[in-house]
């Protein structure tokens, strides 16, 4: 069939579900879309001019589309499911946005009728960042070889670099990749709410990698909650991750206020070596003194700037270590948070002089240890609520800290894809 004559339909207009549906459409697809019912006449009136067709609901996209997506939040994809997917047309490809796959799956094994084929996906990036080269999780999970290459050619028109997986091998690696990334830094964001300053007035982020971190963090604020609370509640294989980073992060930070230089010491050392090799001359990754200085939403000047202990960033390295995990094995499907996080990990451990400096920040200098112990407390606090499984908690917890670094998100949104596009520009040179 032509590109023409088949017909793209899309469950869910939201960021991602609208990146999906334009570059289809460019590519030459009928293009269907839905949203809640409710949504249906402001999303007629929004996109009117898209050439897209803007459906009441999912039962209408189900019902003539060839190729089903999908782009919902993982919390919901059971119920959404459910409702829909017994009007998926005979035959039909049916794929998930999901950044959890095993709750997707599930679902569409309950619902979906057995004559409808199976073969979803992920893009690994947010909504601001364009498809085009940026890897794809595909999973063929039940289809004949004529649906799968037809699944793959249609998924060719978003220009990704696809990578080929099980649900199982997705949700292990997005949970090794992505879990401790994004509770360091929502942690960051409500260490900063609750002592009530903004990062950017703070002579400790004002400077090199904390202007990444600074960044990163408000990217993440700036989307929305439920990509990733989604992950960390849902993902069956976060949990394990996320506890080894909140034990590790425990096991640093009492070494420090208890005086034990030494075992502070050995442990980022180990944790170093194992990943880094005792040879740590060279970076792997593409972050550098040219980008790291061009990086700043602070108006204090750089001269200014004090010492950081980076626990955050030790605690990573140790988290990777004590799982017998290398996070270069991970790169193949890795997420922008996640390559921006090793990216400043190996930063500072491979810089003798930067990781020195951090250690004995960490273990002599009072003001730090004090605004350790805050960024200590949110984490345990985000682990507690991620282990109870609190969708409401996340979302408030979220949201109010959201809230407070509100006027700058968009600001720190831009900066962190400058700084994306920067590592994309360098790895095609």
């Amino acid at each position: 069939m032509a590109h023409s004559e088949i017909e793209i339909g899309i469950i869910g207009a939201g960021d991602m579900g609208m990146l999906y549906a334009k570059r289809f459409k460019r590519a030459g697809y009928i293009v269907n879309i839905c949203d809640i019912p409710s949504k249906y006449e402001e999303l007629l009136e929004k996109h009117k001019d898209l050439g897209i067709s803007i459906m009441r609901d999912g039962y209408t996209v189900s019902r003539r589309s060839d190729f089903i997506v999908y782009s919902v939040p993982a919390v919901t994809i059971g119920k959404i499911v459910e409702e829909y997917g017994r009007a998926t047309k005979v035959g039909a490809i049916v794929a998930g946005q999901t950044s959890v796959k095993t709750p997707e799956i599930e679902a569409f094994e309950k619902y979906l009728p057995a004559d409808v084929h199976i073969v979803t996906c992920h893009s690994m990036h947010g909504p601001n960042i364009d498809t085009k080269g940026q890897p794809l999780a595909v999973i063929r999970h039940r289809s004949s070889d004529e649906k799968y290459a037809q699944a793959l050619e249609i998924l060719e028109a978003l220009e990704s670099r696809m990578i080929f997986l099980t649900f199982e091998e997705h949700d292990r690696i997005t949970a090794d990749t992505q879990a401790a990334t994004h509770l360091s830094f929502i942690s960051l964001g409500t260490a900063w709410s609750l002592q009530g300053y903004h990062p950017w007035l703070n002579p400790q982020f004002i400077s090199g990698i904390n202007n990444v971190k600074v960044a990163m963090a408000l990217r993440i604020y700036a989307s929305k909650w439920h990509v990733y609370a989604g992950l960390a509640i849902m993902n069956p294989l976060a949990k394990k991750q996320l506890q080894c980073f909140v034990e590790s992060m425990t096991e640093l930070y009492k070494y420090m206020i208890a005086g034990k230089k030494k075992e502070f010491r050995e442990l980022v050392y180990k944790a170093a070596d194992f990943i880094f090799g005792k040879d740590r001359t060279h970076k792997k990754i593409l972050l550098d003194d040219d980008i790291l200085d061009q990086l700043s939403l602070s108006q204090v000047p750089k001269e200014m700037s004090k010492p950081n202990s980076h626990l955050s960033l030790l605690s990573a390295a140790v988290c990777w270590y004590r799982m017998n995990m290398s996070p270069y094995d991970n790169l193949i499907c890795q997420t922008p948070p996640f390559r921006m996080w090793l990216g400043i990990v190996e930063y500072l451990f491979c810089n003798e002089e930067m990781l020195e400096e951090s250690i004995q920040t960490a273990l002599e200098d009072r003001y730090t240890q004090a605004e350790d112990l805050v960024f200590y407390t949110a984490v345990t606090g985000w682990g507690q609520c991620i282990a109870l499984g609190s969708f409401d908690g996340y979302r408030e917890r979220f949201e109010k800290t959201a809230e407070f670094l509100g006027h700058k998100l968009e600001e720190g949104k831009d900066l962190s894809t400058m700084i994306l596009k920067k590592l994309t520009d360098k790895d095609a040179k």
